[in-house]
């Protein structure tokens, strides 16, 4: 009878993950079972889950910039990762080349490439989003988009853009913020991250 609980539990705990609503993350991210002096022992690890006290809004605009951010954070954050990655790999790429005209002709090549990958979806995005995806990318590699700019096209091409952005309202140099003017954004990123949102 026992050997049968045993068996039991151990498929439930196998098929936890597996239940849920269409779209939803798993609650357990692996269940393991350990015989330790003769005790079956059931060991889960279970997803990060975030807690913040209730959002309370003043008003509607409060709660709209919320559901904003909220969406806007969903669209870009993949996005910021991907990016992330791609200039990981264009760093180890430009590192191996030998001379600098290697590096300007593998990079022109290479950005070509991210332009035609990113080139449809970018086009489709809101301005908000676009501010999103800047902040995002300075969470992510912790250089805000004008020196991110300035790495990869050259201080002219840099200070042209925030030129344009500060036409536009905008600074290419205003950093993210996750303790302070940006902790809403934070708070979305974690939720958004860990599957609660």
């Amino acid at each position: 009878m026992k050997r049968l609980l045993n068996i039991w539990l151990c498929g439930f705990f196998l098929l936890l993950p597996l239940q849920g609503r269409a779209g939803e993350r798993p609650l357990l991210d692996s269940c393991m079972i350990r015989v330790e002096n003769g005790d079956t022992l059931y060991l889960a690890w279970l997803h990060e889950l975030w807690v913040y006290p209730p959002m309370r809004f003043k008003n509607k605009k409060q709660e709209k910039f919320y559901w904003r951010t909220v969406r806007d954070v969903k669209k870009c954050l993949p996005y910021a990762k991907m990016i992330t990655k791609d200039m990981a790999h264009a760093d180890e790429e430009l590192a191996r080349l030998p001379d600098d005209k290697a590096r300007r002709k593998w990079w022109r090549a290479y950005e070509k490439s991210l332009f035609r990958k990113y080139e449809k979806d970018f086009r489709n995005m809101y301005a908000s989003q676009g501010m999103m995806l800047m902040k995002l990318m300075d969470r992510e590699t912790d250089k805000t988009s004008y020196e991110l700019i300035k790495k990869y096209k050259g201080k002219a091409t840099a200070n042209f853009w925030q030129f344009v952005a500060k036409l536009f309202k905008n600074d290419l140099k205003e950093e993210y913020d996750a303790s302070d003017k940006d902790r809403i954004t934070e708070r979305v990123i974690n939720l958004v991250e860990a599957g609660q949102l």
